[in-house]
């Protein structure tokens, strides 16, 4: 007889409240923020949003908290990490169904953030401080060593388009290497982003005080988390506007930046088409283009690009966008009205720059967020090439050649992630070396997250890596130490 199914646990309840200094409570700003649903308009929850005097007090609790969590052995730390990623096993439909009400999600993207939660997760409970490196000492009987210390206390602040992951990639690690971490969620997804972090992590037994979540205006309580004298690490995902203004504000505290894209995936002359326009496709439309690896521009090879285009736009035409709930959606609603309107913006004014729109349709849906996929085909000066549009358009460039197509692929303020498409991976390798981005995909697309390689930005796409050892250097400080072990020679 087959075993029964295991009894789901009870649903989290209390999301009309923040977590700070280890308890459940509404902000004190006196002022509500509402949680929508973007797709239905429906409201999901409203909570009293923080104020200044919350920043400190969510510090002054990480501050006095962290140094016994820090003192605990590697082991004991890893047990609450290892007990959190168990926990959202447990509880993928109830974090799936938040995902899809809070930010829009497909049952597709659905899926794969709750794969690289669960991984990021994991990993940081499986993390193990290196030996330290030997090093030679140049006075005799001296011994040095060179150990990594967690930072004390980290700012997270994360975005909107995948929540629970991109806040939860610096949490664990963080935690996991001795810091505690005041956290402040986008105000489009305080749920996913940050209130249903706090209630798996005190589930899986977390100390009080090492983990604070702040629900708020970025203008008024991120601007304080991070000119805070507290916090020694500042880690934020987002724009590279606002990123530009956590440095002019951070003072002498260490950035990691995972900031904009505008991501070119090159096609050359000797690419196969369908699994170049499969890419493409998914790179380009994938959670509604919301993602800063998206596929923003195609540059594709002139011998090609008619190709190209007609395949591209024939199979775009045919993609389901709609309702995020019905698993059958490709996709869904784009988060908010502001978001719709920058990105209908950029489109605008690239037809007033020569570009032409051969796919485009209107927006649909309960709140009119829905919009279809577009396909522009314009010069890359256009807005849509040009400038990170954050939504289901792609805007097809025609390249002279393969060094003009790497000119163009170059040819931005940006450098996060890339992609190119040969039928030489040697050629491929050899043309990814020259591309000016921190991340490039030989014959796969932009879009690809793997929780244990170096995951970050050139230029202005951002500072530091995420992912695998790299995220574990940014949030702890090499600490030198010597012991003389016998009597040295002064000068006096």
């Amino acid at each position: 007889m087959p075993s029964a199914e295991p009894t789901p646990p009870a649903p989290y309840t209390g999301f009309d409240r923040m977590f700070l200094a280890g308890r459940w409570q509404p902000g004190s700003s006196g002022s509500v923020g509402t949680d929508t649903d973007p797709y239905t308009g429906e409201t999901l929850t409203e909570i009293q949003l923080a104020a200044p005097s919350d920043v400190d007090l969510a510090y002054g609790a990480a501050r006095e908290a962290q140094p016994r969590w820090a003192a605990l052995p590697e082991e004991e730390r890893a047990a609450v990490l290892d007990r959190a990623a168990r926990i959202m096993a447990a509880r993928r439909a109830e974090i799936g169904g938040w995902l899809t009400r809070e930010a829009g999600a497909t049952a597709a993207r659905v899926g794969m953030e709750l794969g690289i939660l669960e991984a990021v997760t994991r990993l940081a409970a499986d993390h193990r401080e290196p030996a330290p490196p030997e090093v030679a000492a140049d006075v005799p009987g001296k011994e040095n060593l060179i150990r990594r210390r967690p930072v004390g206390v980290v700012a997270v602040i994360s975005p909107w388009n995948f929540p629970a992951y991109l806040s939860n990639r610096s949490v664990a690690p963080a935690l996991a290497a001795g810091n505690a971490v005041v956290l402040k969620p986008a105000g489009d997804t305080p749920v996913t982003g940050g209130l249903l972090l706090a209630k798996i992590y005190e589930e899986a037994g977390l100390p009080p005080g090492l983990l604070g979540v702040l629900v708020g205006s970025g203008g008024e309580i991120g601007d304080r988390m991070v000119a805070h004298h507290v916090p020694r690490v500042v880690s934020f995902t987002g724009s590279t506007p606002v990123g530009r203004r956590i440095a002019a504000r951070a003072g002498l505290k260490k950035l990691a930046l995972e900031l904009g894209g505008n991501g070119p995936m090159v096609v050359l002359d000797d690419a196969d088409l369908d699994s170049a326009v499969d890419a493409a496709l998914y790179g380009s439309y994938f959670h509604q283009g919301q993602i800063c690896m998206a596929t923003n521009r195609v540059v594709v090879d002139g011998s090609r690009f008619d190709d190209f285009a007609g395949l591209f736009t024939e199979r775009a035409r045919a993609l389901r966008a709609g309702d995020p709930r019905d698993e059958r959606t490709q996709i869904g609603p784009l988060i908010n009205d502001s978001q719709l309107a920058g990105v209908r913006d950029k489109v605008a004014r690239s037809l007033t720059q020569g570009a032409r729109v051969v796919l485009s349709g209107e927006p649909s849906g309960p709140t009119g967020r829905v919009l279809p996929p577009h396909v522009v085909i314009g010069r890359n000066d256009v807005a849509t090439a040009a400038e990170e549009v954050f939504g289901p358009v792609a805007t097809l460039v025609r390249a002279d050649g393969e060094e003009d197509a790497l000119r163009l692929a170059n040819d931005t303020e940006y450098g996060l992630s890339s992609a190119v498409f040969t039928a030489d991976p040697e050629r491929g390798l050899r043309f990814a070396s020259r591309v000016e981005a921190g991340m490039t995909h030989v014959n796969d697309t932009t879009v690809h997250d793997d929780v244990r390689a170096a995951f970050g930005g050139e230029k202005a796409s951002g500072l530091g890596r995420f992912g695998g050892e790299w995220v574990f250097e940014e949030f702890t400080t090499p600490h030198w130490v010597t012991v003389q072990h016998a009597p040295r020679d002064l000068a006096f």
